[in-house]
């Protein structure tokens, strides 16, 4: 099974929101007294959910970056007092009242459609062009962020969904080797956890609330279907109705079986923690995990490891924080010196060897960063890159939303057969 070391030990929430005093509470920075009276100025407002932990952290070392590259701009994140999900509502709430901030966050793809289609997002293709970012970032994530031919974001970071990890105590309960051997195919791994389960573990495969099984059912169809199939699911030329879509869904009902009965109380952290304790093997979440394994001091390759989830080598889940320019925004200037910083190979390095992702560039000299990283890096390069539906890749808003509530539908009830069609009919109707 491939490993690397593990990412950067975070800092406590207290020390990084501590952190933030000056650039995520609402406060503006101050500008240097000693600051050219060229290039933009003036408060730049944006909205984003970075308020804690590695993500703060992040945040901090991108705004500096913004106050060396551009003194005169005083930053403030009116994101921050609302947190995440309600921080999404007040700035819908603003947008639509006509109050946009210069810049927010959005996961890159299909979930800033809505404020597309709103005309609330500006077309900034001109801006891949003006920072070279279409030599900078790989075509395959170009294609994917394009939309009729414009590009409305620019990510600042890429996360993988696709990665399976595992403890190795409890691999050796379950008499499993630690290579990589069951990785193989959906097959193979469904034999490992029947082989898990009849050493012991009752639930091999620890799994949280809807939105962790809607994450791990998008990594069955990545396993299931060719790229070609798999992205076809978005642009219609792929029949969700189709053999092979159904095929996928068997195989993640099988899945299911194997989770824990208090999966639906569970956030993914808490289902990850089930896997480290050893009450199951495995655990099928994003690469934001090695945060949660260095907070108990775990060692990549001694305590756990790390594997492309089943079926999906040469395969990247693609995922990224991202930010636009609002149509309107009070100033447009400071709105693009932040897209200019957040797309940068100077801001992209400080962030990301922060936050634990890895720069959504290409061009970056990584020998600095964690050996993950590199490894990730060396994927996304290379791998085949498709969108992940739960993050807002490959879904709107809306067809989330739908997804979600199907798959809950059908992993509370008995998964038969009747349920299975049901739930296939309903992730069709949310792609139609």
């Amino acid at each position: 099974m491939r490993h690397g070391k593990i990412i950067a030990a975070l800092s406590a929430a207290a020390l990084a929101l501590a952190g933030l005093a000056g650039c995520g509470s609402g406060e503006p920075t101050t500008p240097s007294t000693d600051a050219p009276v060229d290039g933009p100025s003036g408060q730049l407002e944006i909205f984003s959910w970075w308020t804690a932990g590695s993500e703060a952290n992040g945040l901090e070392a991108l705004v500096g970056v913004l106050g060396e590259k551009y003194p005169n701009i005083e930053f403030v994140n009116n994101g921050a007092a609302t947190g995440g999900g309600s921080g999404k509502d007040v700035l819908q709430t603003r947008m639509a009242g006509g109050q946009p901030p210069d810049s927010f966050q959005v996961h890159a793809g299909a979930e800033a459609q809505d404020y597309i289609t709103a005309g609330q997002l500006q077309d900034v293709s001109n801006l891949y062009d003006e920072f070279g970012l279409n030599n900078a970032f790989p075509q395959d994530l170009v294609d994917l962020l394009t939309k009729d031919g414009k590009i409305y974001t620019i990510p600042s970071n890429v996360h993988r969904s696709n990665v399976i990890w595992a403890d190795v105590k409890a691999l050796e309960k379950a008499g499993l080797s630690t290579t990589d051997a069951y990785y193989d195919s959906m097959e193979s791994f469904i034999a490992a956890l029947e082989t898990a389960k009849a050493a012991g573990f009752e639930a091999p495969l620890s799994m949280g609330m809807t939105w962790t099984q809607v994450h791990l059912l998008e990594t069955v169809l990545m396993a299931d279907l060719t790229p070609v199939q798999y992205n076809g699911l978005f642009d219609g030329t792929t029949d969700w109705t189709g053999a092979e879509v159904k095929k996928a869904l068997e195989d993640f009902g099988k899945l299911m079986s194997y989770t824990n009965a208090d999966r639906d109380s569970l956030d993914w952290e808490e289902a990850l923690a089930i896997a480290l304790d050893q009450k199951a093997v495995f655990n099928v979440m994003g690469d934001w995990v090695p945060g949660a394994l260095d907070a108990r001091n775990l060692v990549d390759g001694t305590d756990y490891l790390w594997a492309p989830s089943p079926g999906t080598d040469g395969v990247y889940g693609f995922l990224a924080d991202s930010f636009g320019l609002t149509t309107g925004g009070p100033n447009p200037d400071a709105g693009k010196a932040w897209l200019d910083v957040i797309s940068s190979a100077d801001g992209q390095t400080a962030f990301n060897k922060v936050k634990g992702s890895i720069p959504a560039r290409t061009d970056i000299d990584l020998s600095s960063f964690s050996d993950y990283q590199q490894s990730a890096s060396k994927s996304f390069k290379n791998d085949v890159i498709v969108g992940s539906i739960q993050h807002g890749a490959a879904a709107t808003i809306a067809q989330g939303n739908a997804v979600n509530a199907a798959v809950s539908k059908f992993t509370t009830s008995p998964m038969a057969e009747a349920n299975l069609a049901t739930l296939q009919a309903e992730l069709a109707a949310a792609f139609a």
